[in-house]
């Protein structure tokens, strides 16, 4: 069976569908649930899982974004092997990656200015952070498989040494009205993990640069839930492991593809696990 013909992959639109279903969950707004039966081990459950950590940890509506960035390379790996079986020149495959990257970034900066005087400069929302991965995915995507797994080696190791060689946080760096953490903030990270705190990290320090280029109301201090620009990169990353699946997916449902990427989901579980248990490289979804 040729790539034309191939059939849809329904577990991929199933993903989609529950990754979308955990969005709109949202509407149920189960916190309110825990605060009425706060003795309820039932709803507080609930209510973690249907809401973002404050900062190390994850819980379930932490897997949204990753979810999302995750399918963009599953779906990109069967999109580009169609184009590819029809001849599509390679040029032309990236002049509309470049278009719909761009379209991505606009449209994640548009959302963010609405109701604003003028434009908001920022680019750590979903649709942003995607548009700044994609064009390097797809050419990871049309490279060799070596290159994907190098790309990922890249990333964990570059982007973990940023953070771990950024100096740590002046005892007193953290007042409200400088970065929005005081010091009495009940998330810090401690000892070598404290490396990746709230507002005190390599990639908060690139966005008071880097975001204060653009024309803005007021000078840029610090994003509110700790997000910051460079996410895109471990955000690539995500996507890389979804190319990677998807390129296994391809070769077809077998009981070895699913062993390994049952394998694969293991070991990557268990490495995150324990770097985070060891304050080596902390959960810091945001």
């Amino acid at each position: 069976m040729n790539d034309t013909q191939r059939p849809r992959l329904a577990s991929i639109d199933a993903y989609r569908g529950f990754v979308m279903l955990l969005m709109m969950a949202e509407v149920l707004h189960l916190g309110r649930m825990a605060k009425a039966f706060p003795d309820s081990a039932t709803w507080a459950f609930a209510a973690y899982h249907q809401s973002h950590v404050e900062w190390v940890g994850c819980s379930l509506h932490d897997l949204i974004q990753p979810s999302f960035s995750f399918l963009v390379g599953t779906a990109l790996a069967f999109s580009l092997a169609k184009r590819l079986s029809q001849q599509v020149k390679w040029s032309r495959i990236l002049v509309h990656a470049a278009f719909r990257a761009g379209v991505l970034i606009f449209l994640g900066i548009l959302l963010r200015s609405v109701g604003r005087k003028q434009t908001n400069w920022t680019f750590e929302d979903t649709l942003t952070q995607i548009g700044l991965g994609y064009l390097p995915l797809v050419v990871l995507a049309l490279a060799k498989p070596v290159w994907r797994w190098a790309a990922m080696g890249v990333i964990l190791v570059g982007y973990g040494a940023a953070f771990a060689l950024y100096p740590l946080p002046a005892p007193d760096h953290f007042t409200k009205e400088s970065v929005g953490v005081t010091a009495e903030w009940e998330h810090h990270p401690t000892g070598f993990a404290a490396h990746w705190d709230k507002n005190s990290n390599a990639a908060w320090a690139f966005d008071t640069w880097f975001l204060n280029l653009f024309p803005r109301e007021k000078l840029f201090l610090f994003n509110g839930g700790g997000y910051a620009t460079l996410s895109f990169i471990p955000t690539l990353g995500t996507m890389i492991l979804g190319l990677i699946a998807g390129s296994w997916l391809l070769k077809g449902i077998t009981p070895q593809t699913l062993g390994l990427l049952a394998f694969a989901g293991i070991v990557c579980l268990t490495a995150g696990y324990g770097l985070d248990r060891y304050g080596i490289c902390p959960n810091v979804k945001r």
